[in-house]
């Protein structure tokens, strides 16, 4: 059986206590008349009562002054209101004098005082509203979930995320700002809540709350006590996020009359504002400005909480017991007395311990009774308001759950795009019309920046308090989802997605939304099946990007930290949806007219933006994805690079048309090499060009003398380092944008591209040999880096430095084994810990145990700022930072010390050297078209990379003469090549074609060309590597061919002609 108990003030007849003559109750008593009745709902007026029953029947007893109970006169028992006999009442909310209901037809009525327009019938009246009138505007399809009444104003919350408001806005507790009459008369939707999921509404005597899904707190209104939780005493227009509380996991809030109350998923309560009277439970009367949180309900788990106007209750099912504190004079707080109380006492009757519905578990295993009555109810749902108390409760057989207000009830909540949702619409037949709930439902969650905020959140409430580090999403639930609905049957299913998110959605997204919680969807939306079809770009994918891109700083900044944190996977999927929008609008066929044009060039623009946004994310956060993952390999096929690149090196990067060089990231490697030697061939030909003016000149003037379209070296092979470097000082800085020709003194071979290989290789060679002391080498990793303590001038460093260049100009890879930190150093991007990783892989991983480590930093490392570094055998101490070798390294100042050691290791300590590498560097490889690498891509460029594919370099391979695939010698040779080492097979590649690493374009860029050659199976096999051309003797012996051709790479240097 179940029973209703009361108590507090009844001089109005509020309780429903009917013949009592008591002007109050101080302990609860049982409200006879519904006994064994299922109730649905109570709400408490001022001086006035609604309680609505399971079975839709609207019951209401107290003061009747201003019509509030629905009827004639005023009662002391609950009568029923007779204008719902059709209907059922699903909803009630009560204000001081007023009352909003809600049917399960979705109906919305008020009655009662309208002074304010707090009805929102239209217009503020001072009549009395005795009859429930339904509120225009509102009906099924929008579908009122939730209300909430304050003394005078109204709040409304709709299925789909709405926040409607009208009544008195004397302290701004309607949120509209600054309104001339001071009020609305008419529900008007509270835009600048758009796009939150709002997961419950409250309102007080003259302030109002929205507590969001995932926790986030709104207030606004009057808040001279501090009501609102904002740590001052000022009324609000607007809502305000109540940032104090964004981490305490808020499930549920109400209202006093001038006083909050809070509970946390954990279940603890923090109250703030007004506590005159005890209502906060601080054991004190002082008011607070921020949440504080009840100290003395700390290890009770509280589950459901109520206000009433001075006072406040709190349930603790698994105790059985309901703690009341505040105002008392009415005896409101049930403890059997009428005195203030200002800590937590225990609302006395005859209850027991309930088991609590889906709340977290709890340590309190106290079962204590009160057994001063013979009969024992278990606590359903508690009630207040005014100064009047309710309790619904049932006998223990019946095992009725105690209501748990952490937890949403499905009815009356924000509607998500949830399984229910999508199972209606897969079970719709292929070529059946949609039915309206599919229609309204699809409509609803696609048109609602709300629904879809609020949908896919990570269970087990690991969305509460999403911030910048957690966006609280459950991906993996959002891809089930989505395919899903890409699954189902009916094709009229998609099409109802696409016309509401073209005409409904996307236009209504706003460029600053009011907090993180309000742009979840920008990072659930491209997990749509529809973002998969580059068809929509024009019309959805192009349009969400642009609203992307289109966000305040604050917002993209939040954007960008959530993206840097998705999964590869989920990253990719972004990027590859708008590199095939590019593709398809590039594929597209000429365009009709003008309007065409101006559509494609926006998806063109709107997706190579979102692009760079991507890329930018990907580029500082590690690496999600590779970088060469943004190539869009089509581009160099549709678009003239080589003229794009003229034109951005004309424009200098100005606006006007789009130009891809802007966007070098989706250049693949032969696209980049394409550009760069684009721009070589713009260097030089200039340089040529000025040669070939002078040379005429020279004709007429005989002051000045021809010059040699080539900048050509004439090396000695017994002193090729000093021979570089007298005959490249002597060069002037166009010198060097001249094609490179090398001659070795005494060699007959032409320089086609051969010599010049060699000559890089061995001139690097010798100038990275010890006896220099230019590079410290590191035998971890197996690279170099500057010396910082060289005898060598930096002229060294210049001229090594114009090599680089040179060999980038001239197409001409080169054995330089820096690490990649040089080439980010070069595109003047920050070295950082990833760069010492690689150089230097046992100090980085000691950084890292330094960075990860949780006790006392100081006492177990006994670290300083100070390096230690070997010099000529020595010990040196450098200071890091001025004074470094007195200040300890701590876990505050730890980040600071990893810092400035990799600022000593790559730049301080090696600036003069580098600066002199950077310089030469940039004489034959500055300007524009460095910025369009990176720093891999330029590394490279340089000393190419070892992705070795000999396959691929068998399948290329080109034969002359009488040789072909299948000849007998062929064969062979490929048998011999297949059962050579990786080494043996990297020096046949630098006997062939000058070098052991390939080209940034791959193996298939080392196309190589084998022809016959006169004698017998002595003569060994001789390369042309200006043509990496192989005179292969016609062997037929295997063994004879594989004696004959490793003898010959075993002695690669040298050249001669056949």
């Amino acid at each position: 059986m179940t029973a209703v108990f009361c108590w507090g003030g009844a001089s109005q007849g509020q309780l429903g206590l009917g013949g009592s003559e008591e002007q109050k109750a101080v302990q609860p008593q049982q409200l006879e008349v519904f006994q064994g009745r299922e109730i649905q709902q109570i709400s408490c007026g001022l001086e006035h009562t609604l309680i609505a029953l399971k079975d839709g029947s609207l019951y209401s007893c107290g003061s009747n002054t201003y019509g509030q109970l629905g009827k004639e006169k005023s009662s002391g028992k609950p009568e029923l209101v007779g204008a719902f006999e059709t209907g059922m009442v699903r909803l009630i909310a009560c204000g001081a004098y007023h009352n909003i209901a809600v049917t399960d037809s979705k109906q919305v009525y008020s009655w009662g005082q309208n002074s304010h327009g707090q009805l929102g019938r239209g217009e503020a009246d001072k009549n009395f509203n005795r009859v429930p009138r339904l509120l225009k505007g509102f009906s099924a399809s929008s579908c009122v979930i939730q209300v909430a009444c304050g003394d005078k104003h109204t709040v409304i919350l709709t299925r789909d995320g709405s926040i409607f408001v009208c009544g008195d806005h004397s302290h701004g507790q309607l949120g509209m700002g600054n309104l001339p009459q001071g009020r609305l008369d008419c529900p008007v939707k509270l835009k600048c809540m758009l796009g939150l999921p709002i997961g419950q509404i409250a309102a007080g005597g003259h302030h109002s709350f929205a507590l969001t899904l995932s926790g986030t707190l709104f207030g606004w209104g009057k808040n001279n006590f501090g009501q609102l939780g904002l740590g001052d005493e000022k009324d609000r227009l607007f809502p305000t996020l109540a940032k104090s509380v964004r981490n305490q996991k808020i499930k549920y809030v109400c209202c006093g009359e001038d006083h909050s109350v809070l509970l946390t998923q954990e279940g603890g309560v923090f109250t703030f504002g007004a506590g005159s009277h005890g209502q906060l439970g601080h054991n004190s009367l002082n008011n607070e400005l921020l949440p504080r949180k009840v100290f003395e309900l700390m290890g009770s788990e509280v589950t459901q909480i109520a206000s009433g106007r001075r006072h406040t209750l709190a349930l603790v099912p698994l105790r059985g017991r309901v703690y009341s504190f505040g105002l008392g004079a009415s005896g409101q707080l049930g403890t059997g007395n009428t005195s203030n109380c200002n800590s937590p006492s225990t609302v006395k009757g005859p209850w027991v311990p309930a088991v609590v519905t889906n709340g977290p578990s709890s340590s309190d295993s106290s079962m204590e009774v009160d057994d001063t009555k013979s009969e024992a109810y278990v606590i359903r749902t508690i009630y207040s308001g005014g100064d009047q108390c309710f309790m619904y409760t049932a006998k223990p057989d019946l095992h009725m759950r105690a209501e748990d207000f952490r937890t949403q009830k499905p009815h009356y909540t924000l509607l998500t795009l949830n399984e229910d949702v999508v199972e209606r619409c897969v079970a719709v037949q292929k070529d059946a019309r949609l039915p309206l709930e599919v229609t309204a439902d699809l409509e609803m969650v696609f048109s609602s920046a709300s629904c879809l905020n609020g949908s896919f959140l990570l269970r087990d409430n690991r969305h509460l308090g999403s911030s910048r580090l957690n966006h609280g999403i459950d991906f993996d639930a959002a891809q089930e989802i989505f395919q899903m609905l890409k699954n189902a049957p009916n094709t009229l299913i998609s099409h109802q997605i696409c016309a509401t998110l073209e005409q409904k959605l996307l236009p209504s997204l706003p460029i600053s939304p009011p907090d993180i919680e309000a742009i979840r969807l920008y990072l659930v939306l491209p997990f749509c099946h529809i973002f998969e079809n580059p068809n929509f770009y024009s019309t959805i994918i192009c349009p969400f990007g642009q609203s992307i891109i289109s966000l305040d700083k604050v917002a993209t900044k939040v954007i960008d930290q959530w993206w840097s944190k998705l999964r590869s996977r989920d990253f990719k999927k972004l990027v590859t949806i708008y590199k095939q929008c590019v593709v398809f609008i590039l594929q597209e066929p000429h365009a009709k007219n003008e309007f065409e044009v101006l559509v494609r060039q926006k998806g063109l623009h709107v997706s190579m933006e979102i692009l760079r946004k991507l890329y930018t994310v990907n580029d500082g956060g590690g690496q999600i994805i590779p970088y060469d993952s943004f190539y869009i390999w089509e581009l160099k096929d549709k678009v003239d690079i080589r003229a794009d690149y003229v034109n951005w090196i004309q424009s200098k990067g100005s606006g006007g048309m789009l130009s891809f060089c802007n966007f070098p990231f989706v250049f693949d490697a032969q696209a980049k090499t394409l550009l760069l030697h684009t721009d070589a061939v713009m260097q030089m030909q200039l340089a040529v060009d000025e040669v070939h003016r002078r040379n005429f000149s020279s004709l007429f003037i005989p002051t000045i003398d021809p010059v040699n379209p080539c900048l050509v070296l004439y090396i000695d092979r017994r002193s090729v380092v000093q021979d570089t470097i007298n005959q490249l000082a002597k060069q002037g800085s166009t010198d060097f944008k001249k094609p490179l020709k090398v001659v070795f003194l005494g060699e007959e071979a032409q320089d086609e591209g051969g010599v010049r290989k060699e000559f890089f290789l061995l001139l690097l060679r010798e100038i990275l040999d010890p006896k220099y002391g230019m590079f410290r080498y590191y035998e971890e990793s197996r690279m170099i880096w500057f010396n910082n303590k060289t005898f060598e001038d930096p002229v060294m460093f210049f001229l090594i430095g114009v090599l680089c260049g040179l060999a980038i100009y001239n197409n001409t890879i080169i054995d330089l084994p820096f690490p990649q930190a040089l080439y980010k150093k070069l595109l003047k991007r920050p070295v950082v810990m990833d760069d010492l990783r690689e150089l230097m892989p046992d100090v980085a991983k000691n950084m890292q145990e330094l960075l990860d480590y949780e006790d006392d930093v100081q006492e177990a490392f006994c670290l300083n700022f100070v390096i230690v570094q070997d010099n000529f055998g020595e010990p040196e101490h450098i200071e890091l930072i001025p004074d470094g070798a007195n200040i300890d390294v701590t876990a505050e100042n730890r980040h600071q010390y990893i810092d400035a050691y990799i600022d000593h290791i790559f730049n301080k300590s090696v600036q003069t050297q580098f600066e002199a590498f950077h310089t030469g560097f940039l004489k034959v490889c500055g300007g524009r078209v460095m910025d369009l690498f990176h720093p891999a891509e330029l590394q490279a460029m340089v000393v190419g990379n070892e992705n070795y594919d000999w396959e691929e370099l068998e399948k290329t391979a080109e034969y002359k003469g009488e040789y072909w695939r299948n000849h007998h010698t062929i064969k062979i040779f490929w048998e011999v090549f297949r059962e050579m080492t990786v080494s043996q097979k990297k020096k046949f590649l630098l006997f062939l074609t000058g070098s052991d690493r390939i080209p940034i374009l791959g193996m298939k860029a080392v196309k190589i060309f084998i022809q016959p050659t006169g004698g017998g199976e002595d003569y060994l096999p001789v390369a042309h590597t200006c043509f990496n051309l192989l005179d292969l003797p016609k062997f037929t012996n295997k063994d004879k061919l594989r004696q004959k051709l490793l003898q010959a790479v075993e002695q690669s240097e040298g050249f001669g002609l056949v």
